[in-house]
């Protein structure tokens, strides 16, 4: 930041075609917000490729994220990908439907596209922790691998569908299935296939450079482990990394990175 607040090399800002369609006005009060406050290169890319080509161009400007959680999941993955986290701080206007927005109230960015705006031009820059998987994907704030639930009826021919629908002969619908996986925390076994898990969660401590991981298991019980690597094996699974959800996969390792990405919020 400059003495008067404002970014030094300008700002990218980098409008999700989706905050377009969904709230223009937002989007036009946080252009107004930022272009009075600072030298801003304004981009309105149609597609994720002409986002990726925006935001490797970015030079030396700060890149702003105008849309939602997946906006923000996506910039911050590319930017890994092209070990471009450590060249300066990442800032996000939150636009989007209320519940596309969980994980930017979670980091501490205001849900008022004013607010953020404001913040991204005299806020303070705060370093995150990151979770890495082993094919490169990111975690900002929450990774878990949901129950699978037995559904009413199929929703379509698929091979996942399918599956549903054999669920649905075994269990009664809305019923819990857990999966069969093995469970590791800094290669210790927490869990073996032996016992079937209903659901995980990771999440990056508060303190400590450690994620914190909670396993619940079928039956009621829980395990509660701090660790700075997690692996997930056996029957294919799949899992939600903040807003996105990937897989199935049959193995899966994320590592924590201490401070590894920055994020522009309010001062205080």
């Amino acid at each position: 930041m400059s003495h008067a607040g404002a970014p030094v090399g300008g700002l990218l800002v980098l409008i999700d075609p989706v905050a377009r369609r969904l709230d223009g006005e937002s989007v036009r009060i946080a252009k107004d917000v930022l272009s009075a406050g600072a030298a801003a290169k304004i981009c309105l890319p149609d597609s994720q490729e002409e986002f990726a080509r925006a935001l490797a161009r970015r030079g030396h400007r700060q890149p702003v994220i105008v849309g939602d959680d997946r906006a923000l999941v996506r910039a911050v993955g590319l930017l890994h990908r092209e070990r471009g986290l450590g060249d300066g701080a990442v800032s996000l206007i939150p636009v989007g439907q209320l519940g596309s927005l969980g994980l930017a109230r979670s980091l501490g960015v205001p849900l008022s596209a004013v607010a953020a705006a404001r913040a991204v031009l005299d806020g303070a820059v705060r370093t995150r922790d990151l979770l890495v998987d082993d094919s490169d994907g990111v975690v900002l704030g929450d990774l878990r691998i949901p129950p699978v639930r037995a559904a009413p009826r199929p929703s379509g021919p698929s091979v996942w569908s399918a599956y549903r629908s054999l669920v649905r002969t075994l269990v009664p619908p809305g019923a819990r299935v857990g999966h069969r996986l093995r469970v590791e925390a800094d290669g210790q076994v927490l869990v073996d296939v032996d016992r079937a898990v209903e659901d995980l969660r990771a999440v990056p401590a508060s303190s400590g450079g450690v994620m914190e991981v909670t396993v619940r298991l079928a039956g009621g019980a829980s395990l509660r482990v701090k660790a700075a690597s997690l692996t997930v094996s056996g029957s294919d699974f799949r899992y939600r990394a903040d807003a996105l959800v990937a897989g199935p996969v049959r193995r899966r390792t994320w590592t924590l990175r201490p401070g590894a990405w920055s994020l522009t919020l309010p001062r205080g």
